[in-house]
């Protein structure tokens, strides 16, 4: 069984929703380099934004730990 990470879901989800463009919701994981990218690039063209926005959804997007986002608390 996979970790839970302590993060919000639901925290994730509407960061990826308004600001995912900016990559603000992989900063909130802790993804840093990878925010980066996301903030020079315009979420890799919109492309990587909308992966992420649905890996959210389903409960498959990881922290920098590689903890899964399941809590929707």
């Amino acid at each position: 069984m996979a970790a839970v990470s302590s993060k919000s879901r639901l925290v994730a989800l509407l960061l990826c929703f308004f600001l995912g463009g900016l990559g603000i919701h992989r900063f909130y994981v802790g993804k840093t380099g990878t925010g980066i990218v996301w903030l020079l690039t315009g979420g890799v063209l919109g492309i990587g934004w909308l992966i992420d926005f649905i890996m959210i959804i389903v409960g498959s997007f990881k922290d920098k730990e590689g903890a899964e986002l399941k809590n929707w608390e």
